[in-house]
């Protein structure tokens, strides 16, 4: 007879206040030219860049996350009717991110700042967790706790005794540690004479799962 086991599957859930602010920025400029386009694209980012150490940030606080440029064309009909591609220039993409610590009233100069950079980039502004990892640890232990309550309910209505684990199976996905509160104000409104706005993001609530393998007598 083989080895008899009971796999469980646990649960682990953790709430968690946000302690930190992630402004996520994209940037677009078109230029006819290769050197056009590098150049608005290098004016945006200094612009912003500058614009964030007068409100008391380092140059290297502003991170890269993307940057490409690409021709860019729009596909037309001719007086006949047949499709044709017009060469609008060159497209350049650069995406940056500005991390830091929960502070409405920064986060209010901060967005000022851009809006004063002249740079106008898209943004959306995000709620986290700086330590992620003691979150994801947290999970993972609330996860294996839930598994082995779970197999003990059952190995006992059954009359059986949990033996040892023979196997623990996880997905190691990554984490999505947002809160579902979004803020979205207009770049072109925000200005000094604005009062910072006192919000309470809502808790992230994260959820994540474990599979446990053990034998039983």
């Amino acid at each position: 007879m083989g080895d008899r086991t009971i796999t469980v599957k646990g649960i682990g859930s953790v709430t968690a206040k946000p302690d930190l602010i992630i402004i996520t920025m994209v940037l677009e400029n078109t230029d006819y030219s290769y050197s056009g386009a590098m150049q608005l694209a290098s004016g945006a980012i200094d612009a912003i860049r500058t614009a964030l150490v007068s409100v008391g940030y380092k140059k290297g606080d502003l991170k890269t996350t993307d940057f490409n440029i690409n021709t860019d064309y729009e596909s037309y009909k001719d007086t006949k009717g047949n499709w044709k591609q017009k060469f609008n220039g060159y497209k350049c993409i650069h995406k940056l991110k500005l991390e830091f610590d929960f502070d409405m009233e920064r986060l209010n100069k901060t967005l000022s700042a851009i809006a004063s950079s002249g740079a106008n980039p898209e943004f959306e502004i995000n709620f986290s967790i700086k330590d992620k990892n003691a979150v994801s640890n947290q999970l993972l232990q609330n996860a294996v706790k839930n598994a082995s309550e779970k197999a003990a309910v059952l190995a006992a209505a059954a009359g059986l005794s949990l033996g040892a684990i023979q196997r623990i199976d996880y997905s190691w996905g990554e984490l999505r540690l947002y809160s579902d509160t979004k803020m979205i104000e207009p770049l072109c409104c925000a200005s000094d004479a604005a009062p910072a706005i006192d919000i309470e993001p809502e808790d992230i609530k994260v959820n994540d799962t474990v599979t446990v393998v053990w034998t039983i007598d």
